[in-house]
């Protein structure tokens, strides 16, 4: 099959020939027909995730099932699928509880075995990963959910419990940050959208976004406060210790922030401001992605139309634009996702 494939941290990826996926007991191999561009990706190519090497990325991912491997009772050839991007052992008690997410022995397709930036992938636990596709959800708008989007559902719903009415602030609008300012929106929040890029702070905008601050040099803290007293909420979408530092210290008093952005530091540490979160009894909540247990209730909203994710694709491309474009995203500010078809040249 063809793939994008990484032989050295940080170098230049290479589109080839590799061997197809072996078939894992308990698994499903899927073919791929749509996966995202996302910049976790690039955290793994920049040496912040420690993958074997060559490896081929990809975590987003949605497609048809095409071998069923022993002991699989749920999936049959030729069914449509999309998984999150954490998959649970199946065994554990976290995925006996539906929290596959926080799994110990967690499989991540992209990070912890080759990923989505293929033909085809290999798929661990399908019983307990592996999520079945409405008929009316495309394959671009189920690998949205994969990551970003269910990541984003899950930080309002599960974690940071949003209330109508509420304000949150939202730091990023690239794939995650839009995800959150929709969801939001569609639960009867109000949203504050930051960025860097007057793009994306349009499709903040479009999406519902009440205000928009640009973050370019702006004091954003102070800007959040002027404009709505301190948000309820806020949600570091990037995952630096600028923009996590920014979206606490925009909260008011008794706020919950949700980290979802990664934060890849030399220490390890962040520069999220514990003495405001004494001070101020912020609750500072980590979210990290989300189980196919807690996928039923968002596939309905968007079987419903409440939810539209694929709203935020911006585009698709070849695997060869992906390989070019993955080394750029800490650079790049796209406003929505660029989904990949593995099918396009």
């Amino acid at each position: 099959m063809r793939a994008v494939v990484m032989d050295a941290v940080g170098q230049p990826l290479s589109v080839r020939d590799v061997p197809d996926p072996a078939l894992p007991p308990g698994g499903v191999v899927v073919e791929v027909r749509a996966t995202g561009l996302c910049r976790s990706d690039w955290h793994a190519w920049a040496g912040h995730e420690d993958v074997a090497l060559p490896h081929v990325p990809g975590h987003e991912l949605a497609g048809v099932v095409v071998a069923v491997g022993a002991g699989v009772e749920r999936w049959s050839l030729g069914d449509r699928v999309t998984v999150p991007f954490v998959c649970g052992c199946g065994r554990c008690e976290w995925c006996r509880t539906g929290q596959a997410q926080v799994c110990p022995d967690q499989e991540q397709p992209g990070f912890t075995h080759w990923g989505s930036f293929a033909e085809r992938v290999a798929l661990h636990a399908a019983d307990t990963n592996v999520v079945a596709i409405p008929d009316g959800v495309s394959f671009e708008a189920a690998a949205a959910l994969g990551c970003r989007f269910a990541t984003a559902y899950r930080a309002l719903t599960a974690r940071a419990r949003v209330r109508a009415g509420e304000w949150v602030t939202v730091v990023g609008a690239g794939g995650v940050g839009l995800s959150a300012v929709m969801i939001a929106r569609a639960l009867g929040a109000h949203v504050v959208a930051v960025d860097r890029t007057g793009a994306a702070l349009s499709a903040a905008r479009a999406l519902g976004a009440e205000h928009v601050v640009l973050a370019d040099g702006a004091d954003v803290p102070a800007r959040v406060h002027d404009l709505i007293g301190g948000s309820h909420i806020s949600v570091d979408a990037v995952g630096s210790e600028q923009t996590s530092a920014d979206a606490v210290l925009s909260l008011r008093r008794r706020g919950r922030h949700v980290q979802v952005g990664l934060l890849p530091s030399p220490t390890g540490l962040s520069g999220i401001p514990m003495a405001r979160a004494i001070a101020w009894e912020l609750d500072i909540l980590g979210s990290h992605g989300m189980a196919a247990a807690d996928y039923p209730g968002m596939l309905a909203l968007i079987e419903s139309g409440a939810l539209r994710p694929q709203d935020l694709v911006e585009q698709v491309v070849g695997l060869q634009e992906a390989a070019a474009r993955l080394p750029l995203l800490d650079r790049a500010a796209p406003a929505g996702m660029t989904m990949v078809d593995p099918r396009l040249p």
